[in-house]
């Protein structure tokens, strides 16, 4: 028990320790504390995209879903793909325009290509409702892996209690600095922990071929769509693989991480690095299914892994385990409280309240922002019961419908803002009603998709029918990426030296 609490105790003081080396090279700006002074290097944007990217979603709920669902959740290793692709493909055209623009916030870049007040408030909103649940389930999943490799001795109150006011004391001292090097720490973790943990577990059957053989035996259904329940074939492995990946790489915290890298080369290596970093869900394969084996009855299946790993393994191995599983949770959770504070000070009190704030103002503002996002989060913890992955799916699929006006902003200069508004309200109207309201989701693929559907459908098809008349903001724009073409894909600037020369004549 000693060597638990000693483990849970290093889980809490190191970054602790990173918060104070963190604070001695940071600058009191805004973009110092939000976005590193758009000069993070290679190792920490790998690893803050990938523990940000990878939660107690993928930790715990990842487990849950073998174990109960059968093979769909092996979409996570496509969807890491996606996510690394739509990083170098999205992300490296957001950095740039950030950089030349000097964009924060999702809301900055999309208000300013469409030129719409309306439209800024309401992206500022979606990353806000829809960050806040995934925040909890951080919370809920990384307390309960304290509680549990304490031994019952920190309870999920305090766990969570403790959880949060870690984070909020390395992220206010260090900002966004002190959490990408955390993330270094905790990514190294959290990957360690899900495949061995896998590996480890699967032995108590026999290994991994026994393992499979004996499933084959007593429960074939766990190895082929549409699972046990019958209810996770094709469509939900196809809306897991879309809606995870577009919804975490549209979140706030993943927009900090795209403007805050320090060179256009970084983005080059990313989807290979985190389809990669995917083979680790191995090691959910295993526990899951396992868990299938030795657990059969648990009531919650969001707990089969930390059940398993008391039961199975050596009360050491057990806490470190789970302290890595921690670690995905605090990785997660350090990142979208920072994202948040960055929206509400950025997007609301800067821009409406006091646009003459000093620099040091809105880094205050920012830091109590983190408090109060926190509590909020923790509360939510304390009172909103839900499985993992239902409560994570649901808050993904209402920040994935950002994907469409962004994509529009980046690429068309036709896109219009009312068919940008138009979309986006349609889309976070289909997800609620499908997932809460009384319209249920047909065919089997969930509301983010129906919900995407229906925004794309309105943003092409009203842009094409109204037309802009924001020609400055549009022209400007298409500089940008003329310059961006220049830069990074040469070979495509005859397509674009014509309407160039165009613009520059008519001026």
């Amino acid at each position: 028990m000693t060597g638990s609490l000693i483990i849970i105790a290093a889980f809490m003081i190191i970054p602790l320790m990173v918060g104070v080396l963190s604070a001695r090279q940071s600058q009191e700006t805004s973009e110092d504390f939000f976005v590193q002074g758009r000069a993070m290097g290679s190792i920490a944007v790998f690893f803050t995209v990938a523990a940000t990217w990878w939660s107690a979603f993928a930790f715990l709920g990842s487990n849950a879903t073998f174990y109960t669902n059968g093979p769909v959740f092996l979409t996570a290793l496509a969807w890491n793909l996606l996510f690394g692709f739509m990083y170098y493909w999205i992300g490296k055209r957001v950095w740039f325009l950030g950089k030349l623009f000097n964009y924060l916030t999702p809301s900055d870049l999309i208000g300013d290509f469409y030129n719409s007040e309306a439209l800024r408030i309401t992206v500022a909103a979606i990353t806000l409702i829809f960050t806040v649940p995934y925040l909890q389930i951080q919370l809920t999943g990384g307390a309960y892996l304290i509680e549990v490799a304490s031994g019952g001795l920190i309870p999920f109150w305090l766990a969570a209690l403790l959880f949060y006011f870690i984070i909020i004391i390395y992220v206010w001292i260090g900002g966004i600095r002190a959490i990408a090097w955390t993330d270094v720490i905790y990514g190294a973790l959290l990957f360690f922990g899900m495949l061995y943990a896998g590996y480890y577990i699967s032995t108590q059957v026999g290994g991994p071929t026994a393992l499979f053989s004996q499933l084959q035996q007593s429960s074939p259904d766990h190895l082929t769509m549409p699972g046990p329940n019958g209810t996770m074939g094709y469509p939900m492995w196809f809306s897991l693989f879309a809606i995870t990946a577009i919804g975490a790489f549209m979140g706030p915290q993943i927009w900090l991480r795209m403007y805050s890298v320090k060179h256009g080369k970084l983005f080059n290596l990313m989807p290979f690095l985190l389809g990669l970093a995917a083979f680790a869900y191995v090691g959910s394969v295993l526990s899951g299914y396992s868990g299938v084996l030795l657990e059969p009855n648990v009531e919650n299946p969001d707990q089969i892994l930390p059940i398993m790993l008391m039961e199975y393994a050596p009360y050491l191995l057990a806490s470190l385990i789970m302290a890595a599983g921690a670690s995905a949770a605090m990785s997660t959770a350090n990142s979208q409280i920072h994202a948040v504070s960055t929206v509400v000070t950025m997007d609301i009190y800067q821009r409406y309240i006091d646009r003459d704030a000093s620099q040091a103002r809105i880094v205050y503002i920012g830091r109590l922002s983190l408090v109060g996002f926190s509590l909020a989060a923790y509360i939510m913890a304390l009172t909103v019961p839900g499985v993992l992955v239902t409560i994570g799916i649901a808050a993904l699929a209402g920040t994935a419908q950002l994907i469409i006006p962004t994509i529009g902003a980046i690429t068309w200069k036709t896109a219009h803002p009312t068919a940008a508004l138009a979309g986006l309200w349609a889309g976070v109207a289909c997800v609620l009603l499908m997932t809460f309201g009384p319209l249920s989701a047909p065919f089997g693929y969930h509301a983010g998709i129906w919900g995407l559907l229906l925004n794309a459908a309105l943003f092409v098809g009203l842009s094409h029918v109204l037309h802009r008349r924001d020609t400055a903001v549009v022209e400007r724009f298409t500089q940008a990426r003329h310059d961006y073409d220049a830069e990074y894909h040469p070979e495509r600037l005859p397509a674009y030296t014509p309407e160039i020369t165009h613009s520059a004549n008519q001026q």
